[in-house]
C-alpha cells in the first residue's frame, strides 16, 4: 500500500498504510510550523516489492530554505539507494554511496534547485527481519526495544563537529541568536545541497542496523520540530500507549505544539507487531 504523496504546501497532512506480507503498520503526520514560511518537510511512508522482498521505506527530510531539496529528496533517495549493485550484499555501502551520488546530483542541479539544503533521515525495513537506518542532519529515528528508546540516528549539529568543519576552512559562532551555526548561518553540520556552504559541510550520512526482534516494537522518524521539545524516552513513552501508528504520530505532533514548539513537526511511526 503506497500513501498519497505528502507535499511541502499543506498545513496539516496525515495517512497511515501497513505491509502486504507482514504485519507493520505505519501511519505519519506533519504540521506545518509557526514560522511564515511553507512548510519545508517531506516524508516517505510505503511499502515496495522488489526482487521478491518486502521492503518498507521511511524517511523525513526537513528542508531549508525552501523545499526543492527535500522534494528532490523524496523523490529520488530511495531509488538511488536501491539502484545501487550491491544493496543485497552490502546495504552499509549502497546506502552511503547513494548519499553522496544524490548530494552530488543536488548540488549539480542547484540552478534549478536553489541554494537551499536538506536534512535526510531514511530507514529501510528489509522483509520485516532487518533494519537499516542512515540520517545526515539533526532529524532522529528512535526505536523502542522493550519499552526503552534507543537512538538510531547521529544529530550532527555544529558544536559536535566543529573540528571538521574548521579543518574545512569554515567556523563556528552563535551570533546571530544562541544556537551554533556553520558559518552563522546553519544549525546543521551536515547537510544535502547547501551548495554555498559545501566546502565546510559534510554529506556523509551515519548507518546504523538492527535486527527486527520479539522486543522490537516501533520506529519513531521525526524532524527536529519534534526533537527540540521532547527527550527520546518521552516519545517512546506516549507512541507506545498508543497501538494505532496514524494516532502515535498526530499524538507526538499534538504534544509537541502543546509545548510550543514553532518549527514544522514531522513525524512517521512504525509499528513492527501491527
Amino acid at each position: 500500500m503506497i500513501t498519497p504523496k505528502a507535499g511541502g504546501r499543506s498545513s496539516c497532512n496525515s495517512g497511515k498504510g501497513k505491509g502486504n506480507q507482514s504485519p507493520v503498520k505505519y501511519g505519519f503526520s506533519l504540521v506545518k510550523g509557526k514560522a511564515n514560511h511553507p512548510m519545508e518537510d517531506y516524508h516517505v511512508a510505503k511499502f515496495v516489492h522488489f526482487k521478491g522482498h518486502e521492503l518498507g521505506l521511511f524517511a523525513i527530510y526537513d528542508g531549508h530554505l525552501g523545499d526543492s531539496v527535500p522534494s528532490y529528496l523524496q523523490k529520488n533517495l530511495f531509488s538511488n539507494i536501491l539502484k545501487e549493485d550491491d544493496f543485497w550484499e552490502d546495504p552499509f555501502m549502497s546506502i552511503s554511496k547513494a548519499y553522496e551520488s544524490t548530494d552530488q546530483a543536488i548540488l549539480t542541479h542547484s540552478p534549478d534547485l536553489g541554494r537551499g539544503g536538506s536534512t535526510a533521515v531514511t530507514a529501510i525495513l528489509i522483509n520485516n527481519q532487518k533494519l537499516w537506518v542512515a540520517n545526515v542532519g539533526d532529524s532522529r529515528a528512535v526505536l523502542s526495544r522493550g519499552g526503552v528508546a534507543v537512538q538510531m540516528s547521529t544529530d550532527h549539529e555544529p558544536n559536535t563537529e566543529r573540528g571538521s568543519i574548521e579543518n574545512r576552512g569554515g567556523f563556528v559562532s552563535n551570533m546571530p541568536g544562541d544556537v551554533a551555526r556553520v558559518n552563522g548561518q546553519l544549525a546543521v553540520s551536515r547537510a544535502f545541497g547547501d551548495k554555498n556552504l559545501k566546502t565546510h559541510l559534510r554529506s556523509d550520512p551515519d548507518i546504523q542496523y538492527a535486527d527486527v526482534n520479539q522486543e522490537t516494537e516501533f520506529l519513531i522518524l521525526a524532524s527536529d520540530g519534534l526533537w527540540k521539545v521532547m527527550a527520546n524516552q518521552e516519545a517512546v513513552d506516549i507512541a507506545k500507549k498508543i497501538k494505532d501508528p496514524q494516532k502515535a504520530a498526530k499524538q507526538l505532533a499534538t504534544e509537541a505544539l502543546n509545548r510550543d514548539s514553532k518549527d514544522d513537526i514531522s513525524c512517521v511511526v512504525v509499528r513492527f507487531k501491527g
